[in-house]
């Protein structure tokens, strides 16, 4: 397929449905293309028009003479004439095509919009839409839609799946003075996508930030290392809708049912380092201040402040959102202490009182940026007598010229109108003031995010599977078997012997077909024991009234066979049980879940969180990519709130985490050498004290 460069450094385009009429959809275009100057070779096509704005037409792509190839066609006609637009587009070899036409799968014809990929992809062609407003590209000068002709020009890029959201975000960077380096819509995202259009991004020099609003995810495995290479590079910040819808679930895992696709989404957000903001006017925040701002050397952040209860505002904001604050008093005590009244304060947030007007603010900051320990500063300020208008503009922008492009330094100014004035000012002038100090720490935490990223992101790529064990030949041969039976799912002693195969730590088991046997293999355990149902229909055990605990004498065990006996055959009678599983009972502590899965969106995923039989009502679980590497691991351990259990609190000690980390790592490796294998789920994974080990009390793996 041909090079997404030409996309977005097109050395010629032609638009097919372009029109001379200035209430249609190709007169705006072609309008766009040339009040935007760009410099490259223009094709309108329309069979019944000789000119339009001073640009020849043609009757047919064919017709074109004077050049073999085009590098983009825009298709603007109305549905039933797409195709047919399309397949004239082979003569001259173009290589991407814009549909902006509507009317496709996003109202049900799905066959329509496959009939142009396929012929497409017949003719090395790739399509961007259906159903945009076109694209604008700063670097070559191209406004290719319909959308207003007045875009800001920068180092934003804008990523949309929503045409409308798209148009008015380019409204929206207007207001904010957020200049656009590209503006590429996905419509119906019928072929490329947004990897194809970061692959670009990443290395464009005039791109800062990459914006994107997204609303599924079709090719999980393709974007998750693009995403992981590119925030290495750049800031990529996603807005993504549907937080509250719920992805297929999987009826017979919990696993499964436990991924709503927000779930994972966060978690790969969270792996691979993106932005991820609450709302379209926190995107827009981050954006502007992730572009314009140097990278800090470390994480010390400075307060300065004319108030205590801003200062103190500020400070609880820094905690939320993840901001060290500096604290070494004699050093700020030494740097700050001439600048402050002796009533005001040198720790940090530095409160320099209502005092000192905005003149001492410069002494301060300037200080702040010569300390070797000091990385960013917040400046805040409430409005009183010594603040005037014009020296908070002049003075402020003075500062920001002179010291902005050293460290991260911000701006919170609270007050009447002519405070709200000289804020509007400088802002306007790209200055990062802020309205509330919750956005500025917000926006700052951000950037410390990045910075952290960065500065260990080398130690999520490592494989830490070297060594460990697991045998691949055994697991085969129980999958096979498995196949055969044309079941979907592992019976208990199968489960068992994959688990035994891969390592992973059960307890001792038999499958008893009589109670004789039950008693037989009770005898040879010699420790109390659990009595679970085996039955390929039977998926749920304790659903099912099919398992019971603590079982420590022969009497109990007859008992309990004829109860799980009953209770499986009024719960399916046509169940065809295999047997009861007699189960060395262990220990209990601390009751984990990890899991595996293969996402429809994302492929292979683990899992981990709290487990035990409330596992669904908790919902406190975290997911991954699949990932051989420990560090990646412990961040995913970390997500949930079970986190710091494992610790030790409370006189407890630590659990051994260790062992937890080793079964995941053991899952992950099952997952990447048998495909077949669709859910893993092991719950609940007993973990002990540190160095005592974990192991699995149930696990249940289904296969494709």
């Amino acid at each position: 397929m041909s090079d997404i460069k030409y996309l977005f450094e097109p050395e010629s385009i032609c638009i097919i449905g372009a029109s001379d009429k200035k209430n249609k959809i190709g007169y705006k275009i072609m309008e766009n293309i040339k009040s935007g100057g760009y410099q490259g070779k223009v094709y309108p096509i329309n069979p019944n028009l000789e000119e339009i704005l001073g640009y020849k037409v043609y009757k047919n792509i064919s017709d074109i003479n004077e050049i073999d190839e085009i590098d983009i066609a825009v298709i603007a006609v109305p549905e039933p004439l797409v195709l047919n637009a399309l397949k004239t587009c082979p003569s001259k070899k173009i290589k991407y095509v814009l549909v902006i036409t509507s009317g496709f799968s996003e109202i049900g014809k799905n066959k329509e919009e496959k009939d142009l990929v396929d012929f497409a992809h017949q003719h090395n062609i790739r399509i961007l839409g259906p159903n945009i407003f076109g694209h604008f590209v700063n670097k070559s000068n191209l406004n290719a839609s319909f959308a207003s002709g007045n875009i800001p020009k920068g180092n934003v890029a804008l990523i949309s799946q929503s045409g409308a959201l798209g148009s008015a975000l380019i409204g929206e960077t207007g207001e904010e003075n957020i200049g656009l380096s590209a503006i590429v819509p996905l419509g119906n995202k019928c072929d490329v996508d947004e990897s194809d259009l970061i692959e670009y991004l990443k290395n464009d020099d005039s791109t800062k930030v990459i914006l994107i609003y997204m609303e599924g995810v079709k090719n999980g495995e393709k974007l998750i290392p693009l995403l992981k290479e590119t925030t290495m590079k750049k800031p990529v910040i996603i807005i993504k809708s549907g937080r509250s819808k719920k992805g297929a679930q999987a009826a017979a895992s919990h696993t499964g049912s436990l991924s709503g696709s927000d779930e994972i989404f966060q978690s790969i957000m969270n792996q691979t380092g993106v932005h991820r903001p609450e709302n379209v006017v926190q995107a827009l925040q981050w954006a502007k201040f992730l572009a314009n701002t140097p990278m800090p050397r470390g994480e010390n952040t400075l307060i300065i402040t004319n108030g205590g209860g801003v200062g103190v505002m500020a400070a609880d904001a820094c905690e939320k959102y993840g901001v060290h604050m500096y604290d070494n008093y004699n050093s700020l005590s030494e740097a700050f202490s001439q600048y402050v009244p002796e009533f005001g304060s040198v720790k940090n947030p530095i409160d320099v009182t209502g005092q000192v007007g905005i003149e001492g603010y410069e002494k301060c900051i300037e200080a702040a940026v010569n300390h070797p320990d000091i990385h960013a500063i917040l400046c805040l300020g409430c409005e009183h007598a010594l603040f005037q208008e014009e020296a908070l503009k002049t003075t402020i922008e003075k500062i920001h010229n002179l010291y902005g492009h050293i460290k991260p330094i911000q701006y919170v100014f609270y007050g009447g109108k002519s405070i709200k004035n000289a804020a509007r000012y400088l802002k306007a002038k790209g200055i990062p003031m802020y309205f509330d100090v919750y956005d500025a720490v917000s926006s700052l935490g951000e950037l410390f995010k990045t910075y952290r990223y960065k500065q260990i992101r080398h130690q999520f790529e490592s494989d830490d599977t070297k060594g460990i064990v697991i045998n691949y030949a055994a697991i085969s041969d129980i999958l096979r078997g498995v196949e055969n039976d044309k079941r979907q799912f592992l019976l208990a002693n199968e489960s068992r012997g994959l688990m035994e195969a891969a390592g992973i730590s059960m307890p001792k088991s038999f499958v008893a077909k009589t109670v004789d046997e039950a008693i037989h293999y009770f005898n040879k355990i010699n420790a109390t024991v659990v009595m679970k149902i085996v039955s390929k229909d039977i998926v749920h055990k304790s659903d099912a009234g099919g398992v019971r605990l603590n079982i420590e004498n022969e009497q109990e065990l007859m008992n309990a066979w004829e109860v799980i006996m009953l209770n499986a055959r009024k719960y399916n009678p046509q169940a065809v049980i295999r047997g009861i599983e007699i189960c060395e009972q262990i220990n209990l502590d601390t009751e984990t879940i990890v899991g595996g899965r293969r996402d429809s969106s994302y492929g292979p995923m683990l899992m981990f969180g709290s487990g035990g039989i409330y596992v669904e009502i908790l919902k406190d679980v975290a997911f991954r990519s699949n990932t051989f590497s420990k560090a990646e691991i412990h961040n995913m351990l970390k997500e949930t709130k079970l986190y710091p259990l494992l610790l030790g609190v409370r006189g407890m000690g630590p659990k051994d985490i260790d062992a937890v980390v080793d079964v995941i790592l053991r899952v992950a490796l099952i997952l990447k050498h048998f495909d077949q294998i669709s859910d893993i789920e092991i719950n609940p994974l007993v973990v002990y004290d540190k160095n005592c080990g974990a192991r699995a009390v149930d696990a249940r793996i289904l296969i494709k």
